[in-house]
């Protein structure tokens, strides 16, 4: 796309500009390549403006901002805009050809079961003859279903990297996409020029106040996909779902407990075979089976089975598709281990409601004790979490093991002291903290016996940990598999 061009589909008033190519777009300086347009943002500890002549040095033919202050001079044509990061996302659909609108594209929110109903949905769509691609926390994936990873560990990517992950599924031949939309990919337009045909939304808890302040607002940003959606798949067994009835245009509702919603699961049974449940919904009657354990995906798998059925899919899909999910890597997955081994679980509990879910669907199917091991983020992270985060953890398990969860640059036993004080608070000492997570998790395995469960919880497939300012790779389920090796 020409530069004068973008600028015009930017609506933004320029003096005469140079007619020359843009070839991509991107707010991180080191990321620009020969052609690319620079977006200088003003954020909390750095200002893009002052990596101009960086970018201009890289190559980048122009640079879109606020203003330029008065300090400085651009080498560079520079583009004025009301909100940098707006523009950053209206100019990479526009360099991507707005991939969007030739796909049918589903947006999933909320605090807890987004990654699993994103990836039911996906699955759910290729069962009814879509190809779908996906991105989501755990990476993305195209129409190969081949599972792939951004460079950062981030829930939702930046604009420039939705927008051209869209292209190339749409390139690849994809019809159709599931998109994890966290709040702060709402809150910072990264996903800004995506066009919705579903929106669907989980549940609330409180989460990310760091960086929202307030649960309500909190709120406020996750409600933006229900606002730009114009069909939405609501929660009714959340209570913050009152607030979005008739947002969107069109709705329609679900409920695993026993609430008043067009798609309900009744009779719900867990068996050494996953959940089975009645389901009734505008489709009609049916019989499900999802190969999963935990009651609380019964809520994960209406979700996604509404969504799926908004954009064409019929029951026969929904019950062989649902039937044949394998589930999502790092949500409750089963790490292989042998016959004297205790089982052990990972998966991506790190708040206190989902902790509660997860073991609570433990403790129903486990025969021994229940152990669990957990940490808390650091930096201004929700710190407000770590107390109840430890109460719940030894009221729920046998003996809770508190350690590292990327910790950043906090103290790491400021965080373990909070999550003790949790549990003393509570009259319970069901605990050990032990620093280091490796260690931590070769501790809790070895003690385990026979019949056991262990949950790993907090990390998921997260393959990184941060530590003291230093980020090292990290697999959360080989870790449990040498540990469970040593065992022997």
């Amino acid at each position: 796309m020409r530069l004068p061009d973008l600028a015009a589909a930017l609506s933004t008033p320029t003096p005469p500009l140079p007619d020359v190519e843009v070839r991509g777009v991107t707010h991180h300086a080191a990321w620009v390549e020969p052609g690319f347009l620079f977006v200088a943002i003003r954020g909390a500890r750095f200002d893009g403006h002052s990596f101009l002549p960086e970018v201009a040095a890289r190559g980048a033919v122009a640079v879109l901002g606020e203003g330029l202050p008065a300090d400085v001079a651009s080498p560079l044509p520079y583009l004025s805009v009301p909100n940098a990061r707006a523009a950053l996302a209206d100019a990479a659909a526009a360099l991507a050809g707005h991939p969007s609108r030739a796909l049918k594209v589903v947006g999933v929110t909320g605090t807890d079961g987004k990654t699993t109903t994103s990836w039911l949905t996906r699955h759910l769509l290729r069962a009814a003859g879509l190809r779908t691609g996906l991105l989501s926390t755990v990476g993305y994936e195209l129409p190969d279903g081949v599972l792939r990873h951004f460079p950062a560990h981030f829930t939702t990517p930046e604009a420039p990297q939705v927008q051209t992950t869209l292209r190339a599924l749409l390139e690849a031949g994809g019809e159709a996409a599931v998109l994890e939309a966290s709040s702060h990919a709402l809150a910072l337009d990264r996903v800004r020029g995506v066009d919705w045909d579903v929106a669907v939304w989980t549940h609330l808890s409180s989460e990310h106040l760091d960086f929202h302040g307030t649960l309500e607002n909190y709120f406020a940003d996750k409600r933006k996909l229900i606002e730009r959606a114009p069909f939405a798949v609501l929660n009714v067994d959340d209570p913050w779902t009152a607030q979005l009835r008739g947002v969107a245009p069109q709705e329609t509702t679900y409920s695993a407990e026993n609430q008043h919603a067009d798609w309900q699961a009744r009779h719900i049974e867990e068996r050494a075979t996953g959940l089975h449940f009645q389901v009734a919904s505008p489709l009609g009657e049916f019989a499900a089976h999802l190969p999963m354990i935990g009651r609380f995906n019964v809520a994960n798998a209406l979700a996604g089975m509404a969504a799926a059925a908004q954009l064409g899919a019929t029951v026969p899909q929904l019950v062989e598709g649902l039937a044949s999910f394998r589930g999502v890597p790092g949500r409750m997955e089963l790490v292989p281990g042998g016959a004297s081994d205790p089982r052990v679980i990972v998966d991506f509990a790190h708040t206190p409601p989902s902790l509660e879910k997860a073991l609570t669907t433990l403790r129903a199917t486990t025969g021994g004790r229940l152990w669990v091991l957990l940490g808390s983020a650091g930096g201004p992270r929700d710190p407000g979490k770590r107390a109840p985060l430890g109460e719940v953890a030894t009221r729920l398990a046998d003996h809770a093991v508190f350690t590292e969860e990327d910790c950043r640059d906090t103290p790491l036993w400021d965080i373990l002291r909070e999550m003790e004080r949790g549990a003393r608070e509570a009259g319970r000492n069901n605990f050990t903290s032990i620093e280091d997570r490796r260690e931590a998790i070769r501790f809790v395995i070895r003690e385990a016996r026979p019949g056991d469960t262990v949950l790993l919880a907090g990390k998921g497939p997260e393959d990184t940990l941060e530590r003291n300012g230093e980020v090292i790779a990290w697999n959360e389920v080989e870790e449990a598999r040498e540990a469970l090796a040593a065992r022997a």
